[in-house]
């Protein structure tokens, strides 16, 4: 039987194992764990929850609800799991960290086809590999990466910036555009005149910050937070007029509603190529995600946006996939090589999780010469693959699960509830005909 190599035993390799194991194949797990920790990792046992104990929404109608409901339908540990070690949190699933990594780790040392090897890996060894090592990879497996993929193609922060979608914003106060009108229409102008923008800058200098984990202050210089990028709120610190000379200058640029050049103007890049979701320029931050919603809701054409992301800035190790993976997550250039969890530009728990699964179902039915399975875009794993897959490779940034990413319904439904109601039940039909079809071919 065809062996495999998982690197890494947090919640996208977990899975991974698990699903290759179920499918009867022999995987061996590594984890640095406990012989060396990351920065942030503290406890000894498998699927260490760092950040927040927090798995998100349980509703189906949302995005976190509906990527935990196919978890379910493909044969997830971490979620049987989480409900046997959750905690109250409103409509939210959280776990106890303890208990939910020491029961995960109980059933990964239990399954017969699955060997633990407590190590460090420092270089990508022979044969089938799923390298899931999460956004603290150490340094000397990145270098073994870094040599593989190219040094241009794997970064170590994360700054992006917020995403809203293109349906919730006032398009009487947006015009499409690009500067002196070169080539298309390419961005969405968001044009503010002075009193908007001096309100708009007091805010935003005032506004609450979110603060950074020790492990993010420090370390050598590839993992600086602020390396070669500015959030939006240091940059507006350095002077009033300093963000319209950057991000929100208006040069080249006219209304149509007034003919003449705004004082300032924030500007909108399509973030799909289907052009749904659309990201704030130059609006990466650092602000706690309340503080963004209520500031940058100030933004003319943005009062009603619906933010699919907000903009965050934190040490995050991650590859530009769009260059370098296929839907499946495997290396373009050696299909033995597969990629799962943050690295891929997946971000959070859950996300992580589901792309182990993915990743090993693809491998797995590979080794056992059976017919590929690709989950439809409509799936929110097959939405999340595809953006991995068709992201822009000039600016690729991690995505986390939202309604925005799924392709739009042919009627349009204004009462946003129902809307995700009928998306996330599309997606289950969706599955479930994907699944049916690849178990008769």
């Amino acid at each position: 039987m065809n062996n495999v190599t998982v690197i890494g035993a947090g919640l996208a390799g977990c899975e991974a194992a698990w699903t290759l194991a179920n499918m009867g194949i022999q995987v061996r797990l590594y984890d640095m764990k406990p012989e060396k920790f990351t920065p942030a990792h503290k406890y000894n046992g498998l699927c260490e929850l760092v950040c927040s104990n927090s798995l998100k929404a349980e509703r189906p109608d949302s995005a976190a609800g509906l990527l935990k409901l196919e978890m379910r339908r493909l044969g997830s540990i971490t979620m049987p799991v989480a409900d046997e070690t959750r905690v109250p949190a409103g409509g939210a699933l959280a776990v106890s960290r303890q208990d939910f990594s020491d029961k995960v780790t109980e059933k990964i040392l239990a399954h017969p086809n699955i060997e633990f090897v407590s190590s460090e890996i420092t270089e990508i060894p022979d044969g089938y590999v799923i390298i899931a090592t999460g956004p603290l990879t150490s340094d000397a497996l990145s270098d073994s990466i870094k040599s593989l993929i190219g040094e241009d193609y794997l970064y170590f922060h994360d700054a992006a910036a917020p995403i809203v979608t293109r349906d919730s914003l006032d398009m009487s106060k947006v015009f499409e555009a690009s500067r002196y009108d070169k080539g298309e229409a390419d961005y969405l102008n968001c044009p503010m005149n002075k009193e908007e923008y001096l309100a708009f800058y007091n805010e935003l200098i005032n506004a609450e910050t979110a603060p950074l984990h020790e492990f993010e202050k420090s370390g050598s210089d590839n993992y600086k937070v602020y390396e070669g990028c500015m959030p939006i709120e240091a940059l507006a610190r350095r002077g009033e007029d300093t963000m319209r000379f950057g991000p929100l200058k208006p040069v080249g640029l006219t209304d149509p509603n007034t003919g003449r050049r705004p004082y300032a103007v924030v500007q909108l890049r399509k973030e799909n190529v289907e052009g749904t979701m659309f990201n704030l320029v130059g609006f990466q931050a650092n602000l706690k995600f309340g503080e963004q919603k209520r500031v940058f809701s100030m933004i003319p054409g943005l009062a009603e946006a619906e933010f699919m992301r907000y903009g965050v800035m934190h040490r995050n190790t991650y590859l530009n996939s769009p260059m370098l993976l296929d839907k499946h997550f495997c290396l373009k250039n050696d299909p033995r090589i597969y990629f799962a969890g943050q690295m891929t530009g997946v971000e959070g728990y859950t996300e992580s999780a589901a792309s182990g699964i993915y990743v090993a179902m693809s491998l797995g039915r590979k080794l056992l010469n059976l017919p590929e399975i690709t989950l439809p875009v409509e799936t929110m794993i097959g939405a999340l693959s595809n953006y991995v897959e068709t992201g822009s490779p000039s600016g690729f940034q991690p995505m986390g699960a939202n309604m925005g990413i799924l392709p739009e319904l042919p009627e349009r439904i204004k009462n946003k509830q129902l809307k995700y109601q009928v998306l996330s039940e599309r997606a289950m039909n969706a599955l479930e005909k994907a699944l049916t079809e690849t178990e008769e071919a």
